[in-house]
């Protein structure tokens, strides 16, 4: 199985190419996997993206809950950022209209911005 990339590519007009944010990307595809997302894990990698598709756009929650490390949170609609967010450890709680969510370690996410694009690429 080839290594699944996430890519971002900035809106057009402002200042940057495509960059890499994460070359070790999860897929969180069952409801359990969708579930556990990133609890009870001590640390994930600094390449490290845990991906969450689903079925439509809708309001799309995420928690902290046993999650010992902050996290930045980006939600996409067809590809699109339409929301990012830092969660703090523990307590963090964000929400966003998304058919895909998107979480990094805290900082990757610093460049991306609403209205830039977001895809996994093989």
């Amino acid at each position: 199985m080839a290594a699944v990339r996430l890519v971002h590519s900035p809106e057009s007009g402002r200042n940057g190419g495509e960059t890499v944010l994460a070359s070790d990307v999860e897929v969180a595809r069952s409801t359990l996997e969708q579930a556990r997302g990133l609890m009870f894990r001590r640390s994930i990698p600094d390449d490290y993206g845990l991906v969450f598709p689903f079925d439509e756009a809708d309001t799309q929650w995420l928690h902290m809950l046993f999650v010992p490390f902050a996290i930045d949170a980006v939600w996409l609609a067809d590809g699109e950022v339409t929301a990012k967010k830092r969660l703090a450890p523990f307590v963090g709680l964000g929400r966003g209209r998304a058919d895909t969510v998107v979480e990094l370690p805290a900082g990757v996410a610093e460049s991306v911005a609403v209205g830039d694009e977001l895809r996994l690429v093989e």
